[in-house]
C-alpha cells in the first residue's frame, strides 16, 4: 500500500462527498431527525433513553453500508474505478482511501448524532459519552468496511441496496436488541457470537449502563475491529481490475 496514493484517494472522496448535498443530508442530517421524532414521541417516559442509544449504533452502520456500497459501484458502472485501476493505484490503495474517507465521516457523523442525542433530546446514559462517539464510530466503520465487501456481490447501484437485508437484517436480528443472546437456541447464540453487529451491541450496552465501561469495552471494540480488517482484507480479494 502506499501512504500517497491511499491518501489521495481519499481526498478525491471527501470532495465528491462535499459536493453531494443529498449524501451529506442522508448522513449528518437524517439520524438527527429521527433521533428527535424518537424523543418527541417518548417526551416523560423512558423509552428515549432506553432505545436512543441504540439507534446510535444502528444509523451510522446502516448509512455508512449504504453509502459506501452505492458510491463504489457508481465509480465501477461509469468506467472510473477501471481507468483509476490502470494506473498505478492498487486495489488496497484504493479501498483504504475509501476506507479512510468514510472512517473520517463516520467521525464526523458520529459527533453530529451524538451531540444531538444527548444535548438537544436530553439522552442520558451511565457511562461517559466520549465512549458512546467511540462506539458510534466503531459502527460507521464497520458499516463502511461491509458496504466495501458488499460492492463485490452486486452489480449496480440498486443491487447493493437490495444486499442490504441480507447483510444487515440478520445481524440486527440474532444481536441481542430483540432477545438477550443467552436466551436464544444454542445454534442461533453460537451464530450471534460470529456477527459483528452484536458486539456493537453488547459495547453500547456497557456505555448506556456502566458508569467505568472501558474495560468491558476494549474486547468487543478489538472485535469490531477485527471484522473491519477482515472485511476490508476480503473486499481487496473480491475487487476486479475490469468490469465484467
Amino acid at each position: 500500500m502506499n501512504p500517497t496514493r491511499t491518501a489521495a484517494t481519499a481526498r478525491r472522496v471527501l470532495a465528491q462527498l462535499r459536493a453531494d448535498r443529498r449524501t451529506l443530508a442522508l448522513m449528518l442530517v437524517v439520524p438527527c431527525v429521527l433521533l428527535g421524532l424518537l424523543a418527541w414521541m417518548s417526551l416523560d417516559t423512558p423509552l428515549f433513553d432506553r432505545s436512543g442509544a441504540q439507534l446510535l449504533r444502528l444509523f451510522p452502520l446502516l448509512v455508512m453500508f449504504v453509502v459506501t456500497s452505492v458510491t463504489t459501484l457508481a465509480e465501477r458502472t461509469s468506467g472510473t474505478l477501471e481507468r483509476l485501476l490502470s494506473t498505478p493505484l492498487g486495489r488496497t490503495d484504493f479501498l483504504a482511501g475509501y476506507a479512510l474517507a468514510f472512517g473520517a465521516m463516520a467521525v464526523l457523523q458520529a459527533l453530529v448524532a451524538t451531540g444531538f442525542a444527548v444535548w438537544v433530546c436530553g439522552l442520558e446514559v451511565q457511562g461517559p459519552v466520549g465512549w458512546l462517539v467511540v462506539v458510534a464510530v466503531a459502527s460507521g466503520v464497520l458499516g463502511a468496511s461491509l458496504g466495501l465487501l458488499a460492492r463485490a456481490f452486486a452489480r449496480t447501484e440498486f443491487q447493493a441496496v437490495q444486499f442490504m437485508p441480507a447483510f444487515v437484517l440478520p445481524q440486527l436480528l440474532l444481536c441481542g436488541l430483540f432477545v438477550p443472546r443467552d436466551q436464544m437456541p444454542r445454534a442461533l447464540e453460537l451464530l450471534s457470537a460470529a456477527l459483528p453487529l452484536s458486539y456493537a451491541v453488547d459495547a453500547l450496552g456497557a456505555v448506556a449502563t456502566t458508569v467505568a465501561p472501558a474495560g468491558e469495552l476494549s474486547a468487543d471494540l478489538a472485535v469490531l475491529a477485527a471484522f473491519v480488517v477482515g472485511s476490508l482484507a476480503l473486499a481487496s480479494l473480491t475487487l476486479r481490475r475490469r468490469t465484467p
